[in-house]
């Protein structure tokens, strides 16, 4: 038995096709709760259409996704708790293959399954860093992450414990960015994850720019994940591979902030740790070089994009 929790804030154009797709589930045996978040929108009233017992509708004022994702946790009935975003969904046999691999490895306390991001319409499998000949088993979440840079576990596609939710605090309110990041590498310190190597999400791409929580987005200091891992400080000098993961993820994320230095003094402190000789290169010419030669070169990126999107356009017509 599953409790499916969907967080929902202003998403009137998606929530349908998100909570239909839990709907058509081949494992039928599930409560779907969804946690109105203060949606000023359609978004509650697209729910009218839907009957069926087993969805339970919470509204409560916005407080952010943590919250309303914590309170739907709060309100489940049972042990094997999914996440879905209001703007993605699921391939109908999720819930059915995520139940098998429960069964097949009952000592993790996360599952996950790979998934289809989707970008201009267009489904791009993710290229999660598992062997090709993977099909499903316990992962090492710090080297799968590492190898490509893909998330392997993302609140769209991903089943956990309760009673480890519940044990760890679930997600921390305060973070606006990363919020998931920050459970699993909670969670990753005493606990095991376990991953199917077929996609069934679908991560969608093609939401409005202001209806998601983008990285390159300038948040604050108290918002960012990045900012708030001083708690995996000590852990990280005896753990080479969460080291290697945290500073890839902090190189990845830092540099909008480098350019513009915002947060300036707290990115150059973070940086002046991060081992650059274990990191591709390419993120050493960001943060090393002069500054004239990297911005030099995200204009001619820009340029380059410009051009490709005008090729595109004339092939197109």
């Amino acid at each position: 038995m599953f409790s499916v929790i969907i967080p929902l804030y202003n998403k009137e154009k998606y929530i349908q096709k998100a909570v239909q797709s839990v709907l058509d589930q081949t494992y039928s045996d599930f409560e779907l709760i969804v946690i109105n978040d203060g949606s000023t929108d359609l978004s509650l009233s697209k729910l009218e259409i839907f009957n069926d017992n087993r969805i339970k509708i919470i509204s409560q004022e916005n407080t952010g996704v943590s919250t309303a994702r914590n309170f739907g946790v709060a309100n489940a009935q049972f042990e094997n708790i999914a996440f879905l975003d209001a703007d993605d969904w699921w391939h109908k046999d999720f819930l059915l293959k995520m139940e098998s691999l429960i069964s097949a490895f009952s000592n993790a306390a996360v599952y996950s399954s790979s998934y289809f991001k989707v970008k201009n319409g267009k489904n791009i499998s993710a290229n999660i860093g598992v062997n090709s000949d993977f099909k499903s088993g316990y992962i090492n979440y710090y080297q799968v992450y590492t190898n490509t840079f893909w998330v392997p576990v993302n609140c769209s596609f991903v089943v956990m414990k309760k009673s480890i939710f519940e044990e760890l605090g679930g997600f921390n309110p305060k973070l606006k960015f990363g919020e998931d990041l920050d459970l699993w590498l909670r969670i990753s310190l005493n606990n095991k994850f376990a991953f199917l190597n077929k996609c069934l999400a679908y991560s969608n791409q093609d939401v409005e720019v202001n209806s998601r929580a983008l990285g390159n987005k300038l948040w604050k200091k108290e918002e960012h994940v990045i900012f708030n891992l001083d708690y995996l400080a000590e852990i990280e000098k005896n753990n080479s591979q969460l080291k290697l993961l945290l500073d890839g993820l902090k190189i990845r994320s830092l540099h909008n902030f480098y350019r513009k230095k915002e947060n300036y003094n707290e990115v150059l402190k973070i940086i002046s740790k991060i081992d650059f000789s274990k990191q591709d290169f390419i993120y050493y010419f960001y943060y090393k070089f002069p500054r004239f030669l990297t911005e030099f070169y995200f204009k001619l990126k820009v340029l380059g994009s410009i051009i490709k999107q005008k090729i595109a356009k004339k092939i197109k017509n």
